[in-house]
């Protein structure tokens, strides 16, 4: 897309300025480079996501192998760890999935949505490069009937020329100025794309963690004061962090509360 100065079949007259050009091309880098990352990083999320998935799996595997061995009916005690680690690892798969859906709603699924409008931009890109070929083919066609002799048979074809040039030429600059104008627009609106997807995760994984530590206080019955406020304060710190609005969710409160209070 650059300008390249006396090249065969270009016109004399410069139809686009250097400035331009250059404006052109460094957005269209951004964007380019933009692009590569987004792919990365869709890439990188969903090998995390099954990365996730394939050690919870192992984990469930591992512990229903040792569940099942000929020791457990012998051994009492090893039984119940077996048990106990087979509990475990089923938690944290049935955990792990809950994860992954929610990284797949609040991250991954809008990654591939913004990853999609990649391809009409690049092929409006094509679409302003194929007109600015078609432009400088008809400029340079007029040149060479202006340079000619002026004869009744050249007017016409020099007038021809004109006639032909001109809707190419306002539909060069129409597709020029429209991504001058919306290519900048589109770079600077990704931080208001991205970041509700990335404070959405945030959330869900807070909340997933707080009704965690709520079934695990619940089936433990802590009953340590000190302890309990600890976890409130910890609670509280973590929201502040991400949100100063949010507040500890009541669910997790009221057993917290409760047991303080006993």
């Amino acid at each position: 897309m650059s300008w390249i100065p006396f090249k065969i079949g270009q016109p004399r007259k410069q139809i686009v300025s250097k400035t331009v050009e250059r404006d052109f091309e460094r957005e269209y880098e951004k964007l380019q480079k933009l692009e590569e990352q987004t792919k990365k990083l869709h890439k990188d999320m969903k090998k995390s996501t099954e990365a996730d998935l394939a050690m919870s799996k192992a984990g469930v595997k591992i512990s229903g192998d040792l569940l099942s061995n000929p020791l457990c009916e012998q051994d009492l005690a090893f039984l119940e760890s077996m048990t106990a680690l087979d509990t475990a690892m089923k938690r944290m798969d049935a955990f792990n999935q809950e994860k992954v859906n929610q990284v797949q709603k609040t991250v991954i699924d809008p990654l591939k949505k913004y990853s999609s409008v990649f391809p009409s931009l690049n092929m409006a890109v094509k679409r302003r490069e194929q007109a600015l070929q078609d432009y400088k083919r008809l400029q340079s066609k007029v040149e060479k009937y202006e340079e000619k002799e002026k004869t009744g048979p050249i007017m016409v074809k020099l007038h021809q020329a004109r006639e032909e040039l001109k809707p190419v030429r306002e539909d060069f600059e129409a597709k020029n100025k429209q991504l001058l104008d919306e290519m900048p627009k589109f770079y600077n609106s990704r931080i208001d794309y991205f970041q509700p997807s990335f404070e959405a995760l945030i959330r869900a994984q807070v909340s997933l963690k707080c009704n965690q530590l709520r079934r695990k206080i619940t089936r433990t019955k802590i009953q340590h004061v000190d302890y309990v406020g600890h976890i409130m304060d910890f609670l509280g710190t973590y929201f502040i962090l991400f949100n100063t609005t949010q507040k500890i969710p009541s669910s997790v409160t009221s057993v917290l509360t409760s047991y303080k209070s006993r």
